[in-house]
């Protein structure tokens, strides 16, 4: 794909940013299980956690496209640091920005862009995943503000958030239409992480499980308006596809590169091992030009929800398949912890699953692509 000037500058710049402050630690925090601290601090310096923000609101100002190629950079070297990066942009601090007051904005949103503290999104809970609208979070409205019951799971870089967007419902029989969206401060009484969940892959990023009791969040933390929750988190999570389909690519491109890197020190390849190789470049480039897309729509301010979720599922689905077909042609020494692949094939596993699992981005194409018929 041909860039700007602009983009390809940014690129480069993102890339040697990627190779010098991130690539070093990716092993180290995979074995141990650490959160990416370090790599999260040095995004922070520069300006990545701002980047599609505003100035006048600590942000870069720089356009969608420019936070995809971030994205992908980072997750090509370390996808635990690319999903922190990916989730406080897209989840934590998107839904301030289009759904926020002004006086939402200014308080929230400057720090959120400086790194002073990470922003998370608080929607799928143990009984409720695909089905958002199944929520059982109550918050109920009193004259001191709403009283947040309930709990969240697989809650992304929580630990280390200062304020989380969380889905609550006011009114269990309305279904979708009786959710309301908070922004919870994460010093409130009755807020607390319950634990730390055990994963596949993604080691170095923080997922935790939420609990609520009894706390207490003031009426003008309600984001957007009140029973409209469900609409914020719907576009939010249309916006947040086209991170996790940047975040996928970055995998795939991580597995691409391992396995020229293997082939090239090996000799001419075989016959078989050719074919592989043209197969997983063939399906990379599809991806970023679909992911790539999709962030141009978003730029354009235009709603995408079906090029949203062509990125995020075929992205999703050819980082497993280039893990895989890497691990298939190197053989054994791709099993080891020497090699990145190994890691990147645990770590791909999720983008199957997070913000809409591959059979749901395929129930959003088919739908959509009904619905363009019927307006015809």
């Amino acid at each position: 794909m041909i860039l700007s000037e602009q983009h390809g500058e940014w690129r480069e710049r993102m890339r040697g940013f990627s190779l010098k402050q991130v690539q070093p630690g990716a092993g180290s925090c995979d074995k141990s299980g650490e959160f990416v601290d370090a790599n999260v601090r040095a995004m922070a310096d520069q300006g990545l956690l701002g980047i599609v923000w505003p100035e006048d609101l600590g942000g870069m100002g720089l356009d969608y496209l420019s936070y995809a190629i971030a994205v992908e950079e980072v997750s090509r070297v370390c996808a635990s640091t690319g999903i922190t990066l990916a989730a406080h942009i897209s989840l934590g601090t998107y839904p301030i920005y289009k759904f926020g007051t002004d006086e939402q904005k200014k308080k929230y949103i400057p720090p959120l862009a400086k790194g002073k503290y990470l922003g998370a999104f608080g929607l799928t809970e143990p009984n409720a995943g695909s089905d958002a609208a199944a929520i059982e979070t109550s918050a109920r409205k009193t004259d001191k503000g709403f009283v947040v019951n309930g709990s969240k799971r697989f809650i992304t870089s929580a630990s280390f958030a200062g304020t989380v967007i969380v889905a609550a419902s006011q009114d269990r029989s309305l279904g979708r239409k009786g959710m309301t969206c908070l922004i919870v401060d994460t010093k409130t009484p009755g807020f607390s992480v319950a634990s730390e969940e055990n994963k596949l892959g993604l080691k170095g990023s923080n997922t935790v499980e939420l609990a609520f009791e009894d706390m207490l969040v003031p009426v003008e933390n309600v984001l957007g308006r009140e029973l409209e929750g469900y609409r914020i988190f719907m576009e939010t999570l249309d916006g947040g596809r086209i991170s996790i389909g940047a975040f996928c690519l970055g995998m795939a491109q991580g597995a691409l590169d391992t396995l020229v890197d293997w082939l090239a020190k090996c000799g001419p390849p075989s016959q078989m091992a050719s074919k592989k190789l043209s197969d997983v470049a063939v399906e990379v480039e599809a991806a970023r030009l679909m992911v790539y897309n999709a962030a141009q729509y978003k730029d354009a301010d235009v709603r995408a929800d079906k090029e949203c979720a062509f990125a995020k599922l075929y992205a999703s689905e050819v980082a497993v398949r280039a893990a895989g077909t890497a691990i298939e042609v190197i053989g054994m020494p791709a099993a080891s912890c020497d090699l990145p692949v190994a890691r990147i094939y645990r770590d791909a596993k999720l983008g199957e699953i997070g913000e809409g699992t591959s059979e749901v981005m395929r129930t959003i194409i088919a739908k959509e692509i009904l619905s363009e018929i019927q307006r015809a």
